[in-house]
């Protein structure tokens, strides 16, 4: 029994493993990725989804229903994009932005060790692509953190609407 706990718990602290198998599970000869809802559907998207649950109501009648939504980030990041089904139902100006991305990101990517480290896993996952590209199934892609939160503030009587992406964070409010 404490060969077991001392195993799976040196397993779980070892930063090596990757939760990506290299070849699909097969049931009756045909892999789980060559199915046509695997292999044709939507790619995931690049934005946060943000679910409203109540109508929003602003001061000119107009209205945003409840539903699913993506938030995006303008370029100029002054404006958040509340979207859906690709079409642009709100701009939200961006009254606060915070981006942790600077100088201490840099640096710790120039470090020698650390770029050897980024060179040996991007080796093995090129090589895990290789052998997943041939089995049918999609190549492995970043995860990125998104968040996206809506609340209603009873003191300003606003909707405060939260984006989060990697490392960018940008606030905006409806009035409501």
């Amino acid at each position: 029994m404490i060969l077991q706990g001392s195993f799976s718990e040196s397993i779980l602290m070892n930063n090596e493993i990757r939760p990506y198998p290299v070849s699909p599970r097969e049931t009756a000869g045909i892999t789980d990725m060559s199915k046509a809802h695997f292999r044709y559907a939507l790619q995931e998207s690049d934005y946060p989804n943000l679910i409203i649950d109540e109508p929003i109501y602003d001061g000119l009648g107009d209205v945003i229903q409840p539903g699913y939504y993506q938030l995006a980030l303008s370029d100029e990041r002054n404006f958040l994009i509340l979207i859906q089904s690709q079409k642009a139902v709100a701009i939200i100006p961006v009254f606060k932005l915070e981006d942790d991305g600077g100088a201490d990101a840099r640096e710790k990517l120039n470090q020698q060790k650390n770029k050897r480290y980024l060179k040996r896993q991007k080796k093995e996952i090129q090589k895990t692509n290789e052998a997943r590209s041939k089995k049918g199934m999609p190549p492995i892609s970043d995860n990125i953190h998104m968040e996206a939160k809506i609340e209603y503030i009873n003191d300003g009587q606003y909707y405060l609407i939260m984006y989060e992406r990697e490392n960018i964070r940008a606030w905006g409010a409806i009035k409501g």
